[in-house]
Order: structure tokens, then C-alpha cells, then sequence
């Protein structure tokens, strides 16, 4: 590496050569720099990360982090790990050095975050909280295990949050029925809500849906993919997990309602989208639905939960829900245990029976 003033402009500018994981010789030339000092502080941080020494500051570690793990996670996932990076931790540490960071400095960091308020107004949920430590904890779990680090020290101090989200709301059928009257104005919102309840789809999964998911013959809908928006990009991903791929069997009324609406669509392929709206779109019908028919006002995601708790009270179990809603039987039984019918009063009388009849 070499460090050189352009009388011109009169700033300075580094070469740097470098062997990258191919064996090819490189070389790069960064310029614009205001003092000699400068050029030579940004020279050893690239040597730094050439030679994998983690003296380096922790934003440029980032950038190894980045090179390493971008194209192994999905398009949305990525784009929330990098707002974290870039605007909660970067600002904080990302000057100091990936070697120096203590355990100390992690507790002044998470105080700081505790403090700060979103654009609502309020203090940010336990649960975004303990996002956002999770992911500079991931960093530095990279730079131990493949990196040499000695320690975690986000993993030693340890959360704060907490994983659990606010309480689950629901609506009953009857809130739903009422509900849904109110938007019956706007066709493209009743359809769009019907989906989300009787089929206790995800938001993204709603708005990925295409004619050609759907079976009428047999009244089933196949989810696949999931909507999201990017950057300004219409982004079709995979769905959440491996577990919401799936086939849905349709009530034959929903059937009937999605086959008019289709029919409303002027010229729809295949392969277009049956509902091309926005999510804040949702959220908007979501508010004046609500306030229209006099309900108390839930998330979109809350639709799932209602239809997951009319399954429950209709003596569905874990396993089948689960298959339908494209989650893992434990996580129903855990979330939605206190709206199974409790065995507990028969295994006891059971048990005292039992015992009697041994004596």
C-alpha cells in the first residue's frame, strides 16, 4: 500500500494491492482524503481487513459481515438486518475497534437504546429492543466463530427486551361478520379480508396471491411465496419458513367469492396479482372497517390469530391447525394453550379413580 498527495486537488490518495480468496493479485485506489492522516488511517483499516485482523473497527468488520452473510439470507430479511446496522448500532460503535469493544460498552449501548423513541413517539417495544441486540450479537458470534474473535461480549452481558410480543388480540366471528359489512363498499378490500380470516393466511402471503394459486375444482388455494416491498421494488419471496409452503382447503362460500371476484378483474394473467395494494393499504381499511362497524381495532396480523382461535373452539387439534396455517404444532400448542379446553380437571379425577380402584 502507498500513500500519495494530488497536487491538483490538492487531498490524497492511497493504492492498495491485495490477494483476494481466488489467488488473483488486485489493486484498488481510494482518493478524496483532506489529510495525509486520514489516507493513512483508512490504508491500515483495508490492511486490517485484508489480513482478517480484527483491530479493525467494527464498520468495516460490517463490511465482511455483509460480504459474508447477504446473499444467504432473504432480500427482506437483509434489508431489516441492514436498517439495524446502519442506524442502531453503526452510529454508536462503529468506530470503535472490533478488539476494544467490552462488555461495558455493550451496557452503555443498550441504555442508549433503551432510551430512544421511535416515530410514534414512544419508547421502542422489548420486543424490537432485543432485535436489535440479537443483531449485533450475530456480528460478533461471525467474527468468533469464523474470524478468531476471543469473545462475544454482547453475548456475555446478555438481551434486554424480551422475545415475547404484545398480547394477542382477536375478533369473534360476530366482530368479523360486522367488520367486513363496513368495507363491503370496496371490493378489492372485503376479498382481500375474507382470505386473511377464513384461511388465516399471512399479510404477505395475501398480497403475493396470483389465479393461478387457486383450484377450484378441488376449492383449494396453494401459498408460496410472499409479497414484500423494497426499496420502491415489488419483491416476491419465498414464504416465512419451510413450513408455509402449503395447500389450504377453501370453505366453498370463499370459493364462490374469489371466483367473482376474479371475474370483476379486467384481463387478469395467471400469474398477475389478485390483490395489488399496499400493506399500509390494509392497515387503512383496517382502521376504517373497524371504527365504520363499531369493533375494537386489532392488527392485520391478528386476523391469523382469530382464525387459529376459531379453529380451537371448534375442536380442531395443534397437529391440523398447524398444517393449515403453516406453523409447527408446538408453537400452536405453546402460544395458544390457554384456548384449548383444559384437560387438567379430568386427568385429576382420572388419577383419584385410578388410585382407588387399587386399593
Amino acid at each position: 500500500m502507498a500513500v500519495y498527495k494530488e497536487e491538483k486537488t490538492n487531498t490524497w490518495k492511497v493504492y492498495y494491492r491485495y490477494t483476494d480468496w481466488q489467488g488473483n493479485r488486485k489493486q484498488t485506489t481510494k482518493r478524496g482524503f483532506s489529510t495525509k492522516r486520514d489516507a493513512q488511517a483508512w490504508e491500515r483499516e483495508q490492511l486490517n481487513k485484508v489480513q482478517m485482523d480484527l483491530d479493525m473497527t467494527l464498520e468495516s468488520f460490517n463490511e465482511i459481515y455483509t460480504a459474508d452473510m447477504k446473499n444467504r439470507i432473504k432480500e427482506n430479511t437483509w434489508h431489516t438486518k441492514e436498517h439495524i446496522m446502519q442506524t442502531k448500532i453503526l452510529p454508536y460503535l462503529g468506530k470503535r475497534k472490533m478488539n476494544e469493544i467490552l462488555p461495558k460498552d455493550i451496557i452503555a449501548w443498550q441504555n442508549e437504546m433503551m432510551k430512544l423513541k421511535g416515530q410514534n413517539g414512544k419508547k421502542y417495544s422489548p420486543v424490537y429492543l432485543k432485535t436489535i441486540h440479537n443483531q449485533l450479537s450475530a456480528v460478533f458470534n461471525h467474527a468468533k466463530k469464523f474470524y478468531g474473535l476471543r469473545e462475544n461480549p454482547a453475548a456475555k452481558v446478555g438481551n434486554m427486551g424480551k422475545a415475547k410480543g404484545r398480547e394477542m388480540s382477536f375478533w369473534t366471528q360476530e366482530e368479523y361478520q360486522r367488520f367486513s359489512y363496513a368495507i363491503m363498499d370496496k371490493p378489492i378490500s372485503f376479498y382481500a379480508f375474507e382470505m386473511l380470516y377464513w384461511c388465516g393466511i399471512r399479510e404477505g402471503e395475501l398480497l403475493a396471491l396470483t389465479p393461478a394459486d387457486f383450484d377450484f375444482e378441488r376449492s383449494t388455494v396453494t401459498v408460496n411465496k410472499s409479497y414484500q416491498r423494497i426499496n420502491g421494488r415489488d419483491v416476491i419471496t419465498d414464504p416465512k419458513t419451510p413450513k408455509s409452503n402449503r395447500t389450504i382447503k377453501m370453505p366453498q362460500f370463499l370459493c364462490e367469492e374469489i371466483q367473482e371476484y376474479i371475474g370483476q378483474l379486467y384481463s387478469i394473467e395467471k400469474t398477475d396479482r389478485l390483490f395489488e395494494v399496499t400493506k399500509s393499504y390494509l392497515h387503512h381499511e383496517m382502521d376504517r372497517g373497524a371504527q365504520e362497524a363499531g369493533v375494537k381495532r386489532i392488527r392485520i396480523h391478528d386476523l391469523r390469530h382469530s382464525h387459529i382461535s376459531l379453529l380451537i373452539e371448534m375442536g380442531y387439534s395443534a397437529v391440523a391447525i398447524a398444517d393449515r396455517v403453516g406453523h409447527e404444532s408446538i408453537n400452536i400448542t405453546y402460544n395458544y394453550a390457554h384456548l384449548f379446553p383444559s384437560t387438567q380437571i379430568d386427568m385429576a379425577d382420572k388419577l383419584n379413580d385410578f388410585r382407588k380402584g387399587g386399593m
